[in-house]
């Protein structure tokens, strides 16, 4: 039995009730074996978690950045990859240093109206990114059967028994459909991008920043979607609970061994994401921003253009189906966050299927009733609304990770070291100062922003 360490004792209870209780240190990983069966007994989490860095949310920003203003936001889309990168890696060492996932940790550490709080704040942006995928797998459901738009939000209730079925045969199979669509994904986009023959030159100057970013407002927006549709705070409390279906040795060497290889599956799926990322952006650009179609930001839209401005029959077709995976991918994972969020803020315990549906229903709802007001033509800017509504929720979710894996009195050895704490808080301060921007972009008075502008000696944003 493991003794009780100084971390542990930092806690206000010990680690008891374990969210996911169903699939809990599941799988097994061998003790002796080679670095490469180690690294395949972790892999998986990773993939789980990085199928939300490439939903449907996604879509909408990367096409309308890439029609809109060609590469130029493709800096934007790898510097929220290494931030995902980063933050990720914390949920790691959280998740396996402490034994808690995130949402657990807050429950401990914060007073409760401060965890109800922090739980509303996460139920809207699972709800904003349910949204999401919902809508992303409707209008895919629609582009390639003709199903209308509300009855496709219905037919994603399905994935609730999807994941209830493959979570009884074990957590592989999970991980092993979530891969297989991933897989779909890539091998769709990787047609789509020799079909668009896009400038090589154009795409390694998109990754260079510029001060635009910041001063084009108009700009600034799709960025802080594309943040917000790439790091999602949801993501955070999945992956500190998943990481623990792994069966490791509870021992300081053990957990050492536990961090490196988990942290290796993340970074190399996160990787995958920023392909998949960067590929829409590039086709947006290549297809759309330089042949007079730069208002193309609705997914019908680039559907119907794709064809007959690349020449080729089946490239709308190829572009459904990766958006149908995409979705259904992401609701797959987002069901399981809904019920980590719920499980380890508030200790509820309820029956597992009850559990999906309520998760699923806080999305489909919402969506149904949007699209009936709003009607079918609005959804694409429901989607980059809803990853908007994403960044504004990341900096409540990453200051507790920060500041919990930087005490060393919660991780003990595994706190975070001087390079790392700087590289976290920097990112942190990134998505608050570009929210608290945007803010006040969007809501003051033109009159009021240019005085602010002026004092600080900055530009104004343009429309």
């Amino acid at each position: 039995m493991p003794e009780v360490t100084t971390s542990q004792r930092a806690w206000r209870r010990q680690a008891g009730n374990v969210s996911l209780p169903e699939v809990h240190r599941s799988v097994v990983v061998p003790v002796t074996a080679s670095f490469w069966r180690k690294l395949l007994a972790f892999s998986g989490p990773g993939f789980l978690v990085a199928v939300g860095y490439m939903d449907p949310g996604n879509w909408a920003t990367d096409l309308a950045g890439g029609a809109k203003f060609g590469y130029a936001l493709l800096f934007i889309v790898m510097l929220s990859n290494f931030m995902a990168i980063l933050l990720q890696h914390l949920c790691i060492k959280l998740g396996v240093a402490t034994g808690r996932d995130l949402a657990q940790a807050c429950r401990d550490h914060y007073s409760t109206p401060t965890v109800w709080f922090l739980w509303i704040l996460c139920e809207i942006a699972i709800a904003a990114c349910d949204l999401a995928e919902v809508v992303g797998s409707a209008i895919a459901l629609q582009l390639l059967f003709g199903i209308p738009l509300v009855w496709g939000c219905c037919i994603t209730a399905l994935d609730v028994l999807a994941v209830l079925y493959l979570q009884q045969k074990g957590f592989r199979y999970i991980e092993a459909l979530v891969i297989t669509l991933i897989a779909t994904i890539a091998t769709c986009f990787g047609a789509e991008l020799i079909f668009s023959r896009p400038n090589f030159a154009g795409i390694m100057l998109g990754f260079i920043p510029g001060p635009h970013i910041v001063t084009n407002q108009a700009m600034l927006y799709v960025s802080i979607g594309i943040i917000g549709a790439t790091v999602m705070p949801h993501n955070l409390y999945l992956h500190s609970s998943i990481v623990q279906t792994r069966k490791f040795e509870q021992t300081p060497e053990g957990k050492r061994e536990a961090i490196k290889f988990a942290t290796i599956d993340s970074s190399g799926a996160l990787m995958f994401a920023l392909f998949i990322n960067a590929a829409i952006l590039v086709l947006a650009a290549a297809v759309f921003h330089w042949s007079g179609h730069q208002d193309v930001a609705e997914i019908q839209d680039a559907y119907k253009l794709l064809s007959p401005l690349l020449g080729v029959s089946f490239a709308s077709i190829l572009f459904a189906v990766a958006l149908l995976a995409s979705g259904q991918n992401s609701t797959l994972t987002g069901t399981l966050a809904g019920q980590v969020v719920m499980e380890g803020f508030l200790n509820i315990r309820i029956t597992p299927w009850l559990r999906r549906l309520i998760t699923r229903g806080i999305a489909i709802i919402p969506a149904v009733l949007v699209i009936g007001i709003f009607g079918e033509g609005k959804t694409t800017q429901l989607l980059i609304a809803s990853q908007v509504v994403l960044s504004m929720q990341l900096g409540f979710a990453v200051w507790p990770l920060l500041r919990f894996t930087d005490e060393k009195n919660k991780m003990g050895e595994f706190a975070n070291r001087l390079w790392l704490k700087i590289l976290g808080w920097a990112t942190a301060a990134i998505i608050i100062l570009l929210n608290v921007k945007l803010l006040f972009d969007t809501f003051l008075p033109d009159a009021w922003l240019k005085a602010f502008y002026a004092a600080i000696g900055l530009p104004g944003p343009t429309p």
